[in-house]
């Protein structure tokens, strides 16, 4: 799977599976009614109606209808209505962006390139840490994307812009970075005025000769002398 470096066509921003449940009137206006649908479906299993066929794997999705994913058999029954095809990479549904951009806005989510099509994955892919030196992430998940992307999948999108909630999660890794810097100026002027510090003496040592204590210097006894002459 390749990283499609060059900026998506139109992007879509879905929620993801867990986050679909909510968004209220003014939120989902702002979606076709089939987006939230889509992305809380769970494709290829094995269609209950033509289980018996060898094309039984449901991977397609009537944007019309939202009734659930169908298999290829199923489609027969909605010639004239608007369909999609599901595919997987990773274990992981995509749709590929000749298809979406269609009948949705996919700006700002990052599409890749798996077999030759360019695509975009339907709900977030969490990362447990971004790698060194990443300079962008997804503003919903956190995985790592390229500078000229918001999201990584279409379910991103619309958790991120439902109340502006990727605009206030920018404006809060500013405040973290700004942060940051000021307390990394703060301990680089803490360790220059420490360099310069005076050291505390260190307590003299009293060498051993000098702890001893000088002999004083002999004298004769004073009659000494009168005992000689006598």
């Amino acid at each position: 799977m390749a990283i499609d470096q060059e900026p998506p066509f139109h992007e879509l921003n879905l929620k993801s599976r867990r986050a679909m449940g909510g968004g209220g009137p003014e939120d989902d206006s702002r979606w076709p009614r089939w987006v939230r649908p889509l992305l809380t479906t769970r494709f290829f299993g094995h269609c209950k109606l033509h289980g018996d066929s060898p094309k039984s794997e449901c991977n397609m999705y009537c944007l019309d209808c939202t009734n659930g994913a169908l298999c290829s058999r199923c489609l027969a029954y909605h010639r004239d209505h608007r369909t999609i095809q599901i595919r997987r990479s990773s274990y992981h549904d995509v749709i590929r962006v000749s298809e979406i951009q269609k009948v949705l806005d996919i700006t700002g989510v990052q599409t890749y390139i798996i077999n030759s099509a360019r695509v975009v994955f339907l709900n977030e892919r969490p990362q447990p840490r971004p790698g060194k030196g990443v300079t962008n992430t997804c503003n919903v998940c956190d995985r790592s994307l390229l500078d000229s992307f918001r999201f990584c999948s279409l379910g991103c999108k619309i958790a991120g812009t439902a109340n502006d909630r990727s605009e206030k999660k920018s404006t809060k890794k500013n405040e973290m970075a700004a942060a940051s810097d000021s307390e990394e100026s703060y301990t680089s002027s803490s360790h220059v005025t420490q360099s310069f510090s005076p050291s505390t003496p260190l307590p003299a040592v009293m060498s051993y000769r000098s702890s001893k204590r000088r002999k004083g210097i002999p004298h004769r006894a004073p009659f000494g002398s009168l005992l000689l002459e006598l």
